[in-house]
């Protein structure tokens, strides 16, 4: 287990949990068994590993991954997911960046946050991050009488295959890490 605790990477120093450990061990399992994904995987290494609760008796594993090293986990995300999800069977697993909120600066300073480090614009990097490989084309608000307002999200029809499976799992993991309630769809396409 000492070699794959090199595989995670937690903030100042933290222990990782049971379900982490297990999570780095399959990424260093991958690295050394599967010859295709053996020199991508190489310098790549998680932050923290999280399983949620899906409606339906389904498990989800969100894999929470440093954000400079997104770009190197988009080239093999297909291929890592499809690995790892034999290896967790039963479970879908999101891979999500790592991304920090900073408070608005006090009145009178002269300090800018950055708009990505805003609320909206982290939530929205989030649900991009859940639906990919899927491209979003599409988002809805709607807002009802009672004052609720659901997100209606549209995903691209050339992923339908690799990603309606999984929608459920999308609005779970998003109304977890976010508190939003989304419904993700897939735009009607008039053949008339």
């Amino acid at each position: 287990m000492f070699t794959a605790r090199k595989k995670i990477q937690k903030d100042k120093g933290a222990e990782p949990t049971e379900f982490e450990d297990t999570v780095a061990q399959a990424f260093f399992d991958l690295e050394n068994a599967n010859q295709e994904l053996k020199s991508d995987l190489k310098d790549l290494y998680i932050n923290s590993a999280v399983q949620i609760d899906m409606p339906g008796n389904r498990k989800a594993v969100v894999i929470h991954i440093p954000h400079r090293l997104r770009k190197a986990y988009k080239k093999i995300h297909v291929r890592l997911v499809r690995e790892l999800e034999k290896k967790f069977s039963g479970k879908d697993v999101v891979l999500i960046a790592t991304r920090r909120i900073l408070k608005p600066p006090k009145k009178g300073s002269a300090v800018v946050r950055p708009r990505s480090r805003t609320l909206s614009a982290v939530h929205d990097a989030i649900l991009e991050d859940i639906v990919y490989p899927a491209e979003i084309v599409g988002k809805r608000i709607r807002y009802r009488l009672d004052g609720s307002k659901i997100i209606k999200i549209f995903l691209d029809l050339k992923e339908r295959n690799n990603t309606e499976y999984k929608l459920e799992t999308f609005t779970g993991v998003y109304r977890k890490l976010c508190g939003k309630d989304v419904v993700f769809e897939y735009p009607v396409t008039d053949s008339a």
